[in-house]
């Protein structure tokens, strides 16, 4: 019985692992959908958009460390910690993220106004 729930815990692990991978695959074909459609509009080659594609390729990397790890939890304690240290981590990037994309705007919009006065 014990060799049998080794066995599903094994298989369990491997499939959660090609989910993972699966869903990264997935992700990364959207990410270059997103940077091509990026590339494609009047902005293309701001840096607001760099900031963009930046940002969303570290953010999609994070969520996939974070799955990673949620994977690899030993019991509801460790995995708990796991997900309140993503959430406050997420929490504050965003917030960063955030701020920065607003200047990074507002300056892109100001440079725009100045050159067509």
């Amino acid at each position: 019985m014990a060799k049998e729930s080794k066995i599903s815990a094994e298989n369990m692990d491997e499939t959660a692992e090609q989910t993972i991978d699966q869903a990264r695959g997935a992700m990364e074909n959207y990410l270059d959908y997103f940077q091509k459609r990026m590339f494609a509009s009047p902005w293309a080659n701001t840096e607001l958009t760099k900031k963009l594609q930046s940002y969303a390729g570290k953010n999609i990397a994070t969520t996939f460390e974070f799955a990673q790890q949620l994977g690899r939890a030993k019991d509801l304690q460790e995995l708990v910690q796991i997900q309140t240290e993503f959430m406050e981590t997420q929490l504050k990037t965003l917030s960063e993220q955030a701020k920065d994309l607003g200047e990074t705007a507002a300056k892109a919009a100001t440079d725009a106004f100045k050159k067509s006065t």
